[in-house]
């Protein structure tokens, strides 16, 4: 894994709602439908629907260009930015955690992560710690990480694109004993933790979404690209965090699927309004 990939890691889970964040999301929401390529003109434009002004735009483009999310480009005489291939790459990850619809099932079992690195390479073992953890694995003892299986493609995937499988050894896992299993998670993962984090994205997302199911007549385009886009930057940080546990795992009263239902209500309620207030005001300035 080379710095540069590392540095486009801690993009992707910056603090939702900066400039940066805001960037990352509409990179991934909207800048592949672009092309990869738009005018920091149009950048500027388009955040501040958000009411982000100008100058910290400027400043998280010139950070991402830093790190290697963005490559300057100019089209046209217009100066402008496509993604990296590293930025490409890292953005489908995160489509398939993201828009993931999941029916996690206990039959399914486990999936188990075991590394070793070589004292000569000992900064990767925090960078596996890191990734893993990202990935939603909880720790089931020392050195051995869990998640539920449907995790083991995307796990696999990512260690193989990050220059991390030669470390890593992954096993399928069946609980026999002799904790009973719901008892077992509560040890492996911080579920109130958890719990807290999907009712926050609650607290600010639904009653967004019920304001916009009240809403008649012609839609806002820049309140609903500026809506849309809080809601997909605040929910990408929670399939990451929260591995998707079968549901006989958690507590009655678990919010996280109605965190699930709320973005999903709100990505196809705004979604398409969103995309067109990109593509006029992209068209608009060509």
């Amino acid at each position: 894994m080379t710095s540069s990939e590392a540095a486009l890691e801690d993009d992707q889970s910056a603090r939702e709602h900066t400039p940066g964040s805001l960037l990352v999301t509409f990179f991934g929401a909207h800048g592949r439908d672009l092309g990869g390529w738009i005018a920091v003109g149009d950048l500027i434009r388009l955040l501040a629907a958000l009411g982000v002004d100008a100058q910290p735009v400027r400043s998280a483009v010139s950070r991402l260009k830093r790190r290697g999310f963005l490559v300057p480009e100019s089209l046209g005489g217009a100066a402008g930015y496509t993604l990296s291939e590293p930025a490409r790459e890292l953005l489908a990850d995160g489509d398939r955690r993201i828009y993931a619809h999941r029916a996690p099932r206990l039959a399914d079992g486990w999936v188990l992560a075991l590394f070793s690195v070589p004292e000569s390479e000992r900064h990767k073992r925090h960078v596996l710690r890191s990734r893993l953890a990202r990935l939603g694995f909880g720790t089931a003892a020392p050195g051995v990480w869990i998640a539920p299986a449907h995790l083991y493609e995307e796990t696999r995937h990512v260690l193989t694109r990050l220059e991390l499988a030669a470390y890593t050894d992954l096993f399928r896992a069946e609980h026999l004993a002799f904790d009973a299993t719901a008892e077992s998670v509560r040890r492996w993962w911080d579920l109130p933790a958890l719990a807290r984090c999907h009712e926050e994205f609650l607290e600010v997302h639904e009653p967004v979404l019920t304001r916009w199911n009240r809403t008649r007549g012609a839609v806002s385009l820049p309140d609903a690209f500026a809506d849309h886009l809080r809601a997909v930057d605040s929910w990408r940080r929670l399939p990451y965090l929260d591995p998707g546990l079968p549901p006989e795992l958690l507590p009655a009263s678990w919010p996280g699927g109605r965190a699930a239902r709320v973005f999903q209500e709100l990505d196809a309620r705004l979604g398409a309004a969103a995309r067109d207030y990109v593509r006029t005001t992209v068209a608009g300035n060509a």
